[in-house]
């Protein structure tokens, strides 16, 4: 019986540092008082986009990676690959507070082009304290 619940410990926190490792911290979400927290039980694409103040440039980063706007194709190619692996995938995106509209549009468009109709925002139910 201990060995199972090792087993059980073990998987959880090897799924819970897997979705903590996706979420790019810079990122200040907006504020969404009457938001309410997703199910977090299918597979999902974390795409966080980052907006530099100084350069005044959207960078959007999916695992780790970043994709320029003009490399957009190969973020839809590895969107299109998971969503055949997994018919009810979806996308959360995590845009940045300061984000102009026009770069979320864009990244639905490149997630919509990858078949991916299921898309969620992330954002925050309160302001972060600093």
């Amino acid at each position: 019986m201990i060995d199972v619940l090792l087993v059980m410990l073990i998987f959880f926190m090897t799924i819970t540092s897997t979705q903590v490792l996706r979420v790019d911290k810079e990122i200040t979400l907006p504020v969404a008082p009457n938001s309410e927290k997703k199910e977090n039980t299918r597979a999902e694409a974390v795409i966080n986009i980052r907006w530099d103040d100084t350069t005044k440039r959207a960078e959007i980063n999916f695992e780790d990676k970043p994709y320029p706007k003009e490399q957009l194709e190969d973020l839809i190619t590895i969107l299109k690959t998971r969503r055949g692996e997994d018919p009810k995938y979806r996308a959360v995106i995590r845009g940045d507070k300061k984000l102009p509209a026009r770069y979320v549009a864009d990244t639905m468009d490149a997630c919509g082009r990858a078949g991916i109709g299921d898309i969620a925002f992330s954002v925050a139910n309160k302001e972060a304290a600093k």
